[in-house]
């Protein structure tokens, strides 16, 4: 096995600590948007690329999944950090064979993963060979049959197929195809480290593991709450939305451990009144939870507005519940034995300020509830997504306009890659209907999510593994053991646009395949092609690329898929051949297969796409009973012992997911550096620590401490007992084991650590 290091060395960079912005967007978007730009392509370059983004006719932004409204401004419908994503893959930086040639896997292993990325795109297939350090050149056709040759000897499910939320419908299509005619449902995806628990929540509460709103539904919400996410650095544009209910008269609720400039006020960089004002003030109501407190807060809300409504009457909604929902009464007796002071105690909110809440609520029947990574990557987290489910149920504020249920997605495409059957856990309707289609008997056994495809690796029951983008390594937990687990692999494949540490710590042999970005023109045979997508509330539409290729030697995601098709002995005979040159063939088979893409490419080619079924939504529940499921759950009990800490991993402002596009944290008052760990003053106090210490910090689980080392001290407005840092630098401290119930999501919000002075050691 080769000795590379997996997690992100402990390179100090110059830490400078500001005061937190009190507003987010503005100005400084547009001048650090102006400056990624210049810097990656050139303002021309630059201009060409992002006057055609989230347009119409133009090219889906790679970075969230928020959806585009109807009418765009023509002056751009782009973010800050939509022009950083693009920045990063339109860049004119390239990573040759003579890169590969100068720089060794272990040396490329020593860079910070920010390094790793500004090496420029991968411009030609390359191969890692067997105890070599160095990848070299490989022909394309080479290079498909070597992987065919690995797949033809292997059992089925001793390969893993790994995708990323940058896939398109049509390549994820073919490539769930291609898993379940080789025979196995090995498809563990990012969803898998995201919003798995609020798939899982969802689909046992309402029927659907999707959100049940529109864009316009946020315009005439009457409340709003943004829970567990930070809109000005994760989903931008969605602080437009929050400005035009704030316009309308809704009212805004921030519940996080963390004040976030995002949810404080909105500068809209469009408009010079918004700049001279500075901007809007959106949050109304700031709840400052406790790290794994959002459970105690629900239930709490959900106690006073029973309440409120013996007292008062006239606060739930008995018609709807009576016609539409089951397990009322259940959970209706148990709210009653809820034990206020715990709930209190573990959120760290008074009861008074969630009195005050539902007192809102009460009054209000238009309610809109998005969460994001703050909900799903705790413990309890389907029980606290479904606790805020029977809030909205209680009022009846699910099914019709300005009300609903809003998880926000984190990438461009993770929820059409679900749609199109990128699922560890497929549906018999969909494999039928495959079979069907095309004649192969498909594998009904579920394969590995994300988490058991590590430990079957770790376990050497996995030859093959290959991803359809992402950065595996960077994004899964518990860095040490996931990078020893991948190791074993026989082969590994990486389909990428750039270098990331995935690329370094392999297999025993890995391949690079280098496929076009988004924001490229995907020529076939001489015609120009189109890819599609769905965004975070069920719009399925086109996306095409702006700009010529930056080699030659990359080509498509779709195109790679069916190379590796067509290279496979037991997958050969499907019309891989044609799909490569046509998507409008791919989109076929698709309406063949998927409900609710019937007449699919005609309906996506009109300028806004199309809505996809959506049974809440039209408060049709196709949950076991038909009807939204009431769900009873119990607390939690996470008070933890002295001395010891809760910690969550957080983005910064100049990262999207894994990519880095910068060392800076601006709305947070962080500049060039991201070993950094935010903590109550009072906290440091106690423990001896002075504002920019370096500590250690070692996270405790089952009796096994894991340690990441040299983080600053920053003191930060977070409760007591809290403490936050980025990944994936801490990614090392959280096991592997420690997961959600029932959705297997890797616990990154609740996180048992200690800590101590940093003396010299090194990661």
């Amino acid at each position: 096995m080769r000795k590379v290091r997996v997690v992100p060395p402990a390179k100090l960079t110059g830490i400078r600590v500001k005061p937190l912005k009190q507003a987010a967007v503005g100005l400084p978007a547009i001048s650090s948007s102006i400056h990624h730009i210049a810097e990656e392509m050139g303002l021309l370059k630059g201009w060409k690329v992002l006057s055609k983004l989230n347009q119409k006719d133009g090219t889906d932004c790679p970075g969230c999944a928020w959806p585009d409204p109807d009418h765009r401004s023509k002056l751009g419908e782009y973010c800050e950090n939509g022009a950083k994503a693009i920045a990063e893959e339109a860049t004119d930086k390239k990573c040759t064979p003579a890169f590969f040639s100068k720089y060794s896997i272990d040396e490329l292993a020593e860079w910070s993963d920010y390094e790793i990325g500004k090496s420029g795109r991968i411009t030609q297939p390359m191969i890692l060979r067997k105890g070599s350090m160095h990848y070299e050149p490989i022909t394309w056709n080479d290079a498909f049959q070597h992987i065919g040759q690995h797949l033809n000897a292997c059992n089925p499910n001793e390969a893993v197929f790994y995708t990323s939320g940058r896939a398109s419908n049509e390549s994820a299509f073919l490539y769930q195809l291609l898993v379940r005619t080789l025979g196995t449902n090995n498809l563990p995806d990012c969803s898998n480290l995201c919003h798995e628990s609020s798939g899982v929540a969802l689909i046992e509460s309402l029927g659907i593991g999707k959100g049940t709103v529109k864009l316009e539904d946020l315009y005439e919400a009457e409340v709003i709450f943004v829970i567990g996410q930070n809109p000005g650095t994760n989903h931008p544009r969605m602080m437009s939305a929050l400005s035009k209910c704030k316009a309308n008269g809704g009212t805004i609720i921030h519940m996080n451990p963390l004040p976030e400039a995002g949810v404080t006020k909105f500068v809209d960089p469009q408009s010079p009144v918004e700049i001279l004002k500075g901007g809007t003030k959106l949050a109304d109501h700031f709840l400052q939870v406790k790290i794994a407190g959002d459970h105690a807060v629900f239930k709490m809300i959900c106690f006073y507005l029973k309440q409120i409504h013996t007292e008062q009457g006239g606060v739930i909604d008995e018609g709807f519940i009576r016609d539409y929902t089951s397990n009322f009464e259940a959970f209706w007796n148990e709210v009653d034995s809820l034990d206020i002071d715990l709930c209190e105690e573990l959120c760290g909110i008074s009861r008074v300020k969630i009195y005050e809440i539902a007192q809102i609520l009460s009054q209000k029947k238009k309610v809109i509830s998005c969460w994001a990574m703050g909900l799903t990557q705790q413990k309890k987290a389907v029980s606290i997504i479904q606790e805020v489910v029977n809030m909205h149920l209680l009022l009846g504020a699910v099914g019709k306009p300005g009300a609903g249920l809003c998880p926000v997605r984190g990438h461009s495409n993770v929820q059409g890659d679900r749609t199109m059957g990128i699922n560890e856990k497929p549906s018999v309707k969909l494999l039928e209907a495959m079979e069907n289609r095309y004649g192969f008997s498909m594998p009904k056994e579920h394969g590995y999510d994300a988490v058991e495809a590590i430990d079957a690796m770790d376990k050497n029951k996995v030859r093959v593994f290959i991803a359809l983008g992402g950065n595996f390594i960077s994004a899964t937990p518990d860095s040490i053991v996931t990078g020893q687990a991948i190791q074993k692999v026989g082969l590994t494949v990486q389909i990428s646009t750039k270098l990331n540490r995935s690329h370094l710590v392999t297999g025993e042999e890995a391949i690079i395949l280098p496929c076009l970005g988004r924001t490229e023109k995907d020529i076939r045979n001489g015609v120009e092609q189109f890819l599609t997508v769905e965004n975070s509330m069920g719009v399925v539409h086109t996306s095409r690329g702006s700009i010529d290729a930056m080699s030659e030697m990359a080509i498509s995601e779709p195109a790679i898929v069916c190379g590796i098709g067509m290279a496979c002995a037991k997958t050969a005979k499907l019309n891989w051949e044609k799909w490569k040159d046509n998507y409008d063939l791919i989109r076929n088979e698709i309406e063949a297969v998927i409900p609710g893409f019937e007449n699919y490419n005609e309906r996506v080619r009109k300028p806004n796409g199309f809505y996809l079924p959506n049974g809440p939504r039209e408060r049709n529940f196709t949950t076991l009973t038909g009807r939204a499921n009431f769900m009873n759950s119990k607390l939690l009990d996470t008070r933890l012992p002295e001395g010891v800490f809760t910690l969550m991993t957080i983005r910064t402002h100049d990262q999207f997911n894994t990519t880095i596009y910068g060392l800076h944290d601006r709305y947070r008052g962080i500049e060039n550096e991201r070993r950094v760990v935010l903590m109550n003053e009072a906290d440091m106090k106690n423990l001896g620590f002075e504002k920019l210490d370096l500590v250690n910090i070692i996270s405790i689980h089952e009796g096994q401490e894991r340690t990441a080392v040299k983080f600053y001290i920053v003191p930060y407005s977070i409760p007591s007992g809290s403490v936050a840092t980025y990944f994936p630098e801490a990614n090392c401290l959280i096991p592997l084991h420690n997961s959600a119930e029932r959705s297997n999501t890797p616990i990154s919000k609740f996180v048992v650590v200690r800590f101590e002075k940093y003396q010299g050691e090194e990661a």
